[in-house]
């Protein structure tokens, strides 16, 4: 037995979404008389983040749709927009298959597309076959009769038809190939010998990393200079995940936002900020996505060592600090991503305050920032902007007495504040008085709130350790992954 290829359709082979075009298609043929609500929006949805259960709850009622339709009307339609889909075909596609097809395997569209709209797409590409969605028929009038011939190719039901083709063609999943990009796929991706993940939505960007699947990019290849393929680092997937970092995807938070204007649109940048919760990364993520930019933070090394969001971390290219060695090679990392003209961001604070000390109006701060300012400044000859982001509300979120944020919360979720501030001027040697200097022009851009709250309550206090404090904080050690 061999080993086949099969390959998802949409973000895919395709670089975006094929909907819009087979939309318009039936329309332009009068199969469909109107867009349906939010069309749009949805397909827009799909193109940003891939598919969603809404988007295949809607797919599903396709067959009930096209009941009474002529099927050759509809195959005419998609002969018409199959050279607009050509067009879409990612780069790269092509020497994929040239490939698999000197190694002798099958290449096969695997996609929840009815088979009559994706046939005459698969055929100019030269594909051996398809595995699709196909539409019940009424033979007496060739029309569609408002049922599913075989399964709904999606999730678990793409794999059944991919199986149930193997099994009839003599091919053997474990040495075969898939290629996708949604998180849906993976019972697909997880039954064949050699998964691949192409353009992964942000699900799958997490379970790729789990599963240590390899991520490729079908799109044309870009220039990397040698020193970004030495560092290891994988902006594109950091890039992409910043895409879809948008407060849609936290209802549980209402951010407001100012001042991202103040981040340089290119060139090197230290973003420093104050640390009050463990969403305060997520939030700076938040107001990064609204630039063109890409960041990598220093983190510490529990972030790294935790599954999942560990190798996650890395593949985005954050910098490991671990405070126990007292090495400077996580600053100098830093430098080095300065010097290639990243922002990189850090909290001076190290750690979050715990307890009464999380209520002091007065910022203390470690000297690291301070640090890196000085040592990009040397390396590079030129002072290199320290950009201050006040943070305030993150707590509300994600208080440091809980063990995850509170996403149920979507009721009246709190307001997070991102506030930018203008670039700090510093002595750049001077690491006691440029970090006091940071601290302040942190503190400046917090909200009078954080100037007069006055005595913290007992709750308040609570609220400000960790799960299951229960003494000293200089005792209490707290294991989990990215708690301080």
């Amino acid at each position: 037995m061999t080993g086949a290829a099969f390959f998802d359709l949409d973000r895919t082979l395709l670089v975006g979404a094929s909907g819009t075009v087979f939309s318009k298609a039936m329309r332009e043929a009068g199969l469909l008389t109107r867009s349906f609500p939010g069309e749009s929006l949805l397909y827009g949805l799909f193109n940003r983040i891939g598919e969603t259960l809404p988007s295949m709850a809607l797919a599903r009622q396709g067959a009930n749709l096209a009941k009474g339709r002529s099927r050759k009307l509809v195959q005419q339609a998609a002969e018409g927009v199959a050279d607009a889909l050509m067009a879409m075909v990612q780069p790269l596609a092509a020497p994929l298959f040239e490939e698999h097809r000197a190694a002798g395997r099958a290449i096969v569209l695997a996609t929840t597309t009815p088979y009559d709209l994706v046939k005459p797409l698969a055929d100019r590409l030269g594909l051996d076959d398809v595995v699709a969605t196909r539409y019940g028929v009424d033979v007496d009038d060739d029309t569609y009769n408002g049922t599913l011939d075989g399964p709904f190719v999606w999730s678990a039901g793409k794999l059944a038809a991919v199986s149930e083709w193997a099994t009839r063609n003599g091919v053997q999943l474990a040495e075969s190939f898939a290629y996708s990009d949604s998180v849906y796929d993976a019972p697909l991706l997880s039954a064949v010998g050699n998964p691949f993940v192409v353009n992964p939505d942000p699900r799958m960007v997490l379970m790729a990393a789990a599963r240590r699947w390899p991520t490729i990019s079908l799109a044309a290849p870009t220039a990397v200079s040698d020193k970004r393929k030495r560092q290891g680092t994988n902006m594109d997937l950091q890039r992409l995940a910043l895409s879809v970092t948008h407060p849609f995807f936290f209802p549980f938070a209402k951010f407001r936002i100012e001042g991202t204007e103040n981040i340089p649109e290119a060139g090197a940048a230290i973003l420093v900020g104050n640390h009050r919760s463990y969403f305060d990364a997520a939030a700076i993520g938040v107001a990064i996505a609204r630039t063109e930019r890409t960041v990598r933070f220093l983190g510490k090394k529990e972030v790294f060592d935790a599954p999942v969001l560990g190798q996650l971390a890395a593949a985005m290219g954050g910098i490991r600090v671990d405070r126990g060695t007292g090495s400077d090679e996580p600053l100098q990392a830093a430098a080095d991503a300065l010097a290639n003209g990243d922002l990189v961001a850090i909290m001076p604070q190290g750690t979050i305050p715990r307890g009464k000390a999380f209520y002091k109006p007065v910022l203390k701060g470690r000297w690291g920032a301070a640090r890196l300012a000085a040592l990009a400044n040397e390396s590079l000859n030129e002072p290199v902007p320290v950009i201050p982001i006040g943070l305030w509300g993150t707590e509300k979120v994600w208080p440091r007495s809980a063990r995850i944020p509170n996403v149920l919360n979507l009721v009246t979720p709190p307001t997070v504040t991102i506030t930018v501030g203008e670039p700090i001027t510093l002595a750049y040697g001077d690491v006691e008085a440029d970090t006091a200097t940071i601290m302040q022009a942190i503190m400046d851009l917090l909200p009078e709130e954080s100037r007069t709250h006055g005595k913290p309550t007992k709750q308040e206090i609570a609220l400000a350790l960790p799960p299951g404090y229960k003494g000293d904080h200089k005792k209490e050690k707290d294991r989990r992954p990215g708690h301080d």
